[in-house]
């Protein structure tokens, strides 16, 4: 259905609103930042502000739900043939190897994690983010194996494919925080990739193939 037109206002000022934020927050630091300075920079209310974004947090964390469900959008977008574990190290590869600014592959990244590590309220919401993208990746498992509920198996497995995800997001984080060239991370990190699918047992590698259909 086409977007109409207050929608679209809707939309575009709730961007406006998140992109002042964060260069407000990378600018001066997280808990230097106060709603009413986000307001005045964006020439809105502060109830305007708090309508689009409940907590502060939300403003940092605007795209968070894209990464709360990537995971599970890959699984279930996986190949015939493919296991979820091969899926997601394949669309890791795949965003590692174009240099993508959703793996953190950006100049100025650094900046952003320092923002984070400076501020324990984002730090406790990006444990919080963490465990979101665990649980529902779980619950895809299970519903695309079928799993009974008292299968431990969909859980264990989410662990495995969430510590692949969180360690990659780890060294690009740690890499990119030293002003390192967001290509020479890239090739370094594509080399890390190959060594963590070693790691990996057959089990892991195997579960959840998605058969002919």
């Amino acid at each position: 259905m086409a977007e109409g037109l207050r929608e679209r206002k809707k939309r575009e000022t709730r961007q406006r609103i998140s992109d002042i934020a964060t260069g407000l927050f990378l600018e001066r630091g997280f808990m230097a930042v106060t709603i009413a300075d986000v307001a005045d920079a964006a020439d809105v209310s502060v109830n305007t502000v708090y309508n689009y974004f409940p907590a502060k947090e939300d403003l940092f964390f605007d795209r968070s739900k894209g990464v709360v469900d990537r995971l599970s959008r890959w699984v279930r977008g996986r190949d015939r043939g493919e296991s979820a574990a091969r899926a997601v190290l394949r669309e890791l590869r795949a965003e590692v190897e174009a240099v993508s600014p959703r793996m953190g592959l950006i100049e100025g990244y650094d900046r952003f994690m320092r923002c984070i590590d400076e501020a324990p309220p984002l730090r406790s919401r990006l444990w919080r983010i963490q465990q979101e993208v665990l649980e529902n990746l779980e619950t895809t498992l299970r519903e695309e194996t079928r799993a009974a509920a008292d299968d431990p198996l969909p859980g264990l497995i989410a662990g495995q494919i969430c510590w692949v995800h969180g360690t990659v997001f780890v060294v690009i984080g740690r890499e990119m925080a030293q002003g390192r060239n967001p290509d020479e991370v890239s090739r370094e990190v594509l080399g890390l990739l190959d060594d963590i699918e070693d790691l990996l047992s057959e089990k892991v590698l195997n579960y959840a193939v998605r058969g002919a259909e």
